[in-house]
């Protein structure tokens, strides 16, 4: 009989009233670009009524605070400079935290991080002449070959490396671009090894400090990434929301690995002002799973090295099919971790969930 370890929550009332902060990623979950997530605006509109804070949590190291919180208001959601929290203020705060008050930092990276070490009482650098303790590298789109090879130079030399982040890409109106993490890259090829600490998702630190600047108790993760913002929530001991307008679909979901699963799977940001019903497993056979989501059923049989999925229920929600189809899956997965995902039966019959894709009210 299968140990079915693997579930997704359900509530019995809408999902912002069992949490008293949402830690929102902003790329792909309020807005893509330039624009706004179609219903984002709306539905924030109505989690903050009901008296819910809001954090904006960002790996994005190279906007000050002030400067996320305009570009929020510009489209139309109300933000403070104090409800942002970046991977520069953490990295900045944790690099105080280690060096002390006056330590001179060699700065990779835009002008909001050498804001947030500013705010630290750091003192950025731009040379190894200069004396620095530490480098530090987060994503600018100016950074170039001269500065990582003053940074690459540095760590050579043995200073304490901490990056932002280490997201490979970045969204671009043309498709992904390389993030810091890539820049990262290129400085651990030459330098022969990697940084000493990350200071962003997935690590903890962010979502922690988020969490109490808010005070909060209860708070929840909500992002559209399983490898930063999903993987981080579980880092740092809080539940978290999968949204389905940024870069996850179905065959990510279904394939991801433990530590990166979501407690709840929405379409949107909507999906904070509703009831998420329970996701019910069977184990029904040898190496068999039945799932159950409102009305949706799947079945989970592995078949040659795969894990197949067979719809038996598809209901009236492609999201419970999709919920049901995920569990199923991860259930097997975690029985056999060598059985290989084929997504799609269940992509077909899911189609409306695909990413991009939001339902405003």
């Amino acid at each position: 009989m299968t140990d079915v370890t693997a579930r997704l929550l359900g509530t019995a009332g809408p999902l912002t009233g069992a949490h008293d902060v949402l830690l929102l990623d902003l790329d792909g979950v309020v807005y893509i670009g330039q624009d706004v997530v179609p219903g984002a605006r709306e539905a924030l509109e109505a989690v903050r009524t009901e008296g819910v804070a809001l954090r904006f949590v960002t790996n994005n190291a190279s906007r000050p605070p002030q400067t996320v919180a305009d570009h929020l208001v510009r489209l139309g959601v109300p933000a403070l400079a104090a409800e942002v929290v970046t991977s520069a203020q953490v990295a900045s705060a944790l690099l105080a935290k280690r060096f002390g008050p006056g330590a001179g930092v060699l700065v990779i990276g835009a002008e909001g991080l050498r804001d947030a070490l500013r705010a630290q009482q750091l003192v950025p650098m731009d040379s190894v002449d200069e004396g620095p303790v530490a480098v530090v590298q987060g994503f600018g789109p100016d950074v170039g070959w001269r500065r990582l090879a003053e940074a690459t130079r540095a760590v050579r030399a043995g200073l304490f490396w901490m990056a932002t982040n280490l997201d490979l890409t970045v969204p671009t109106a043309y498709g992904p671009a390389p993030g810091n993490g890539s820049l990262v890259g290129v400085v651990a090829t030459a330098a022969g090894r990697g940084p000493d600490d990350v200071a962003g998702k997935p690590r903890p630190g962010a979502f922690r400090e988020a969490a109490e600047q808010a005070g909060s108790t209860a708070p929840l993760v909500v992002g559209d990434r399983l490898d930063t913002d999903l993987e981080g929530a579980r880092a740092a001991g809080m539940p978290g929301l999968l949204v389905l307008t940024g870069v996850t679909g179905v065959g990510e979901l279904l394939a991801s690995p433990a530590e990166q699963r979501p407690d709840h799977v929405g379409r949107d940001l909507w999906s904070l002002c509703d009831p998420h019903p329970a996701v019910v497993p069977d184990a029904t056979g040898d190496r068999t799973v039945r799932v159950r989501c409102g009305a949706a059923v799947v079945v989970m049989e592995p078949v040659d090295g795969r894990a197949g999925l067979h719809v038996e229920a598809a209901g009236n929600d492609a999201l419970d099919l999709l919920r049901a189809g995920a569990v199923a899956t991860w259930a097997g997965r975690d029985a056999d971790p060598s059985l290989a995902v084929d997504p799609g039966p269940l992509t077909e019959a899911v189609r409306g969930v695909e990413p991009g894709v939001t339902w405003a009210r």
